[in-house]
């Protein structure tokens, strides 16, 4: 085998292995994710709804693999999703101060913000507020990947924290 064919076959086969891997890194937290909650039961474990606010596509920091769309309430004990966000691995749940829309705004902004908990489905999701948690003195929600310090989306329930 003569030497520029076998750089040209190790190069072809390590390009390979490495769209393998991105693709086991996209697909492992779908693979893996729990099921989702239903409208109906987002609906039954909200209960009243204190707030509203819409997940959009088109904010500065989204992009086509760092999403969410969809419908967010926030009730007295829990806040639930209607909607989707794109699959990906470590995503939190903040109540900000101030609505972001990118990293470096998020980054700015993190150690002012609350940690709701992770998010582990990616069409619909229903998470506990923590004890103690107040959402009226927040404005926002953001979802953001931990793993690899990604801004995926974030909804203004409110002007202004109360």
């Amino acid at each position: 085998m003569t030497m520029p064919k076998a750089l040209l076959l190790m190069l072809s086969h390590g390009m390979l292995a490495a769209a393998g891997f991105a693709a086991g890194i996209y697909a492992l937290p779908i693979l893996i994710a729990p099921t989702s909650p239903t409208a109906a039961d987002l609906s039954a474990a909200t209960g009243d709804i204190r707030y509203s606010a819409e997940f959009r596509r088109s904010l500065k920091g989204s992009d086509a693999l760092h999403w969410g769309e969809g419908t967010v309430a926030i009730g007295e004990h829990s806040i639930s999703l209607v909607g989707e966000l794109a699959p990906g691995p470590d995503y939190k749940l903040y109540l900000s101060p101030e609505f972001v829309e990118t990293e470096t705004e998020f980054l700015a902004l993190k150690s002012q913000m609350q940690l709701v908990g992770d998010v582990r489905t990616f069409r619909n999701f229903l998470l506990p507020i923590p004890a103690g948690v107040d959402p009226a003195q927040y404005n926002s929600l953001i979802v953001w990947c931990e793993a690899f310090g990604e801004f995926i989306t974030a909804a203004q329930y409110q002007i202004g924290a109360q």
